[in-house]
């Protein structure tokens, strides 16, 4: 194995966490997840004279999974979206479970957004390019899956967070954490 093909095969090695996390926010099912996880490494190294280097390999293997996630969509032809927008009634206590349930409740497309930016942290221009959209299109994505989300879980202030985002906005950095915080 050459040294370029030994380098990239461990840059590969070490995004799989990122790209298995992207992965299982696409499918939301860990089986799915894990094969396209496998079928986007396949395609990566089968591909690997395509890969620029000193461009970001992160930015390159979420684009192959997209596509590769669209491609398998297409195929199957099956919508998972709540057309209903059933929204979730007076939350009281909101667990990972509930949150994990009103995400996947969100159009794909501002699934997509949030989780590129919010989760794995991706700028904006990262993802608009992963994306294949204007940075101003996934800006406005994610401000509405933070209002979605944020309407369904019936959070109206940083009040409605609890006693642990109390300590936060009193701390040092309270402006900062709060002003981060609200709406891009």
């Amino acid at each position: 194995m050459s040294n370029v093909a030994h380098r990239l095969k461990e840059a590969l090695l070490a995004e799989i966490p990122s790209i298995r996390a992207f992965a299982i926010s696409l499918s939301g099912n860990l089986d799915r997840a894990d094969d396209l996880v496998q079928e986007t490494l396949m395609k990566a190294w089968a591909a690997a004279n395509s890969f620029q280097e000193g461009t970001s390999l992160r930015a390159w293997l979420f684009t192959i999974m997209r596509n590769t996630f669209y491609s398998q969509y297409r195929k199957r032809w099956r919508e998972v979206q709540d057309v209903d927008g059933v929204a979730a009634a007076q939350l009281g206590h909101l667990d990972l479970a509930d949150f994990r349930v009103l995400l996947a409740q969100l159009p794909f497309d501002q699934r997509e957004a949030l989780v590129l930016v919010g989760a794995t942290g991706f700028t904006y221009e990262e993802a608009a390019k992963i994306c294949g959209v204007p940075i101003g299109t996934i800006k406005s994505r994610v401000n509405r899956a933070r209002q979605r989300l944020m309407q369904q879980m019936a959070i109206t202030s940083a009040d409605d967070f609890g006693p642990d985002l109390a300590v936060v906005r009193d701390g040092p950095y309270a402006a900062e954490k709060i002003s981060s915080s609200g709406g891009e």
